[in-house]
């Protein structure tokens, strides 16, 4: 049987980040700056990739969808935000914010995944460099990218198709800038236990294998250097990790905060300004940290650059 939402509601308002009107410009400059270095800078690192043949491994594979999720993913969010500091009523029709949902939450957590497929290949590097390009092939490289994606659609499906089952009766304002999971339960006049149990099955299974395979991957590395002859190789290996660790800390530091105060009713309001972290500074400081920590980002980028100029 089809599935239909009869709810009474076909559109929400978007409370947006803040209601304060002498805060609307400053803030709408500020998020318009950010989007356009995000977008400059993961764009930038994924043409390098494409045009530099010297960055044609795996880690600069992993690195690659890295950029194209954190690009999609504050594509999906920014646009709609800095509208809602430009309007009075911050209107999203029911269909778009399903949408938005949907793709939300899929590249949220195909990051999720991606991040724990370069914390393996980091342990594969350094762990086992003679077996390196044996183990990560073509072939294993795109099918952990693939089972990252297939995941996060899984997931995306998941909370969407329960969200659209959902009545909504009377109340249509979402208390954030985004059609977010927690905000839209607070508007339900059905029940949201299905929903609740969705929630709990997807964050246990990504916080259990990403966690898991992170925390291995990572305390054999630790183990690793710790038995290495020369400070050299200790400085090399850790050098390999930094980008990768300072991208996890940021990443699932401010996604874990976020979760935390928006599964409480009252601290809501406080889980929408801490979400701003990982949906618009995170996606803008990867390439960053990435590109200014690694030679052969900054490498290829003076090629470009003299190749321009020339």
């Amino acid at each position: 049987m089809a599935v239909e939402n009869v709810s009474s509601v076909t559109e929400f308002i978007l409370v947006g980040l803040t209601g304060q009107p002498e805060l609307q410009l400053p803030l709408f400059f500020l998020f318009l700056v950010n989007y356009v270095v995000t977008v400059v800078g993961n764009l930038s690192l994924i043409i390098l990739i494409c045009f530099y043949s010297h960055l044609h491994t795996p880690m600069y594979f992993f690195l690659f969808n890295l950029s194209f999720i954190d690009l999609c993913y504050s594509s999906v969010v920014t646009p709609k935000m800095l509208m809602s500091f430009n309007s009075e009523r911050n209107l999203i029709s029911f269909a778009g914010c399903m949408a938005q949902l949907f793709f939300f939450c899929f590249f949220i957590i195909s990051e999720c995944y991606v991040l724990t497929a370069m914390a393996y290949d980091r342990y594969v590097a350094i762990c086992k460099p003679l077996l390196y390009t044996i183990t990560m092939t073509p072939q294993v490289c795109s099918l952990l990218m693939a089972a990252s994606y297939v995941m996060g659609f899984a997931g995306a499906m998941a909370h969407t198709g329960c969200m659209i089952r959902l009545t909504f009766c009377d109340s249509n304002t979402i208390n954030h800038y985004i059609c977010e999971i927690f905000p839209l339960l607070q508007l339900s006049c059905s029940s949201t236990y299905a929903n609740e149990l969705v929630i709990s099955i997807i964050e246990s299974t990504v916080v259990i294998v990403s966690s898991a395979i992170i925390f291995i991957s990572y305390a054999l590395i630790l183990f690793n250097i710790l038995h290495m002859p020369s400070a050299k190789g200790w400085t090399k290996a850790l050098n390999t990790c930094s980008s990768h660790v300072i991208t996890l800390g940021l990443f699932y530091g401010f996604g874990l905060l976020t979760h935390v105060k928006s599964s409480s009713a009252g601290s809501l309001g406080q889980g929408k300004h801490f979400s701003v972290f990982y949906t618009n500074v995170v996606p803008m400081l990867n390439p960053l940290i990435y590109s200014l920590r690694n030679k052969d980002v900054k490498l290829a980028l003076r090629k470009i650059l003299k190749r321009v100029t020339n």
